[in-house]
């Protein structure tokens, strides 16, 4: 696809990756949505208006599935229909198993796999109508292979998995794409906390030997907008952490 003067909605685009994201669109001359919980700041829109783009803050939970479809719709109000849209926003609540209830679980589902649902059917209508449009999810390396400690976690990245491919199938006959980007471990304030002996324990099963930075997911979902004969994949962003023969 050309970005140039497409819309583009990033959920949780306020910092680390979601701000990457929606920065590398906004380079190749995308108009960006900003989206979050709480209101967008002026400073982040400018930063984004800055690359000589539009750019809107829209904010809300995308785990309720009114409250995406009326964000979709402030968007389009405001810059247009969205022709790509990244699902990107999500949670962790990290517990073993025996210690996790039912809440921990379920709320990291609502967002992680249900807000993918909620923010992916308010577009596709007029995406289909169009026949044209771009669906990117973030999934997660834990959604692959598990880790202990993240069954919530890994379950909903697991499922995005599952919900990209079917809706990629789809959707496929109308031109629109449908892709999963899986994150190994990227520099963001969620790795910042751990200390400095785990991630050199971490650093060791990575096969290149360094943690990702956020340039490197959003360069990957550059690369996937712009691909249309490419769906239906996962695109593993992990310095060779998980390894598909």
């Amino acid at each position: 696809m050309e970005l140039k003067d497409k819309t583009v909605f990033v959920t949780g685009s306020t910092r680390g990756i979601g701000l990457a994201i929606a920065k590398a669109f906004a380079q190749e001359g995308a108009n960006i949505v900003l989206n979050g919980r709480r209101e967008i700041s002026e400073e982040l829109i400018a930063s984004i208006e800055a690359f000589g783009v539009k750019c809107v803050g829209v904010s809300g939970d995308i785990s309720d599935f009114k409250n995406a479809g009326e964000m979709i719709k402030e968007a389009e109000e405001k810059l247009g229909v969205v022709a790509v849209l990244v699902n990107n926003a999500g949670i962790t609540n990290d517990k073993l198993l025996l210690r996790m209830t039912e809440e921990d679980f379920e709320q990291v589902l609502k967002i992680n796999l249900t807000g993918t649902f909620n923010m992916t059917q308010q577009v596709m209508k007029k995406m289909l109508k169009q026949r044209e449009g771009v669906i990117i999810n973030l999934s997660s390396v834990s959604g692959l292979m598990g880790n202990a400690g993240q069954a919530n976690y890994a379950a909903s990245k697991a499922g995005v998995v599952g919900f990209t491919k079917s809706v990629a199938r789809e959707v496929a006959p109308r031109g629109i794409t449908c892709n999963a980007i899986a994150p190994g471990f990227i520099q963001t304030d969620m790795t910042d906390v751990l200390s400095d002996k785990v991630k050199e324990q971490v650093t060791q099963t990575i096969p290149l030997q360094r943690f990702g930075n956020v340039e490197d997911i959003a360069k990957a979902a550059i690369f996937l907008a712009k691909s249309p004969y490419i769906t239906g994949q996962v695109l593993n962003v992990d310095g060779g952490l998980v390894m598909h023969g």
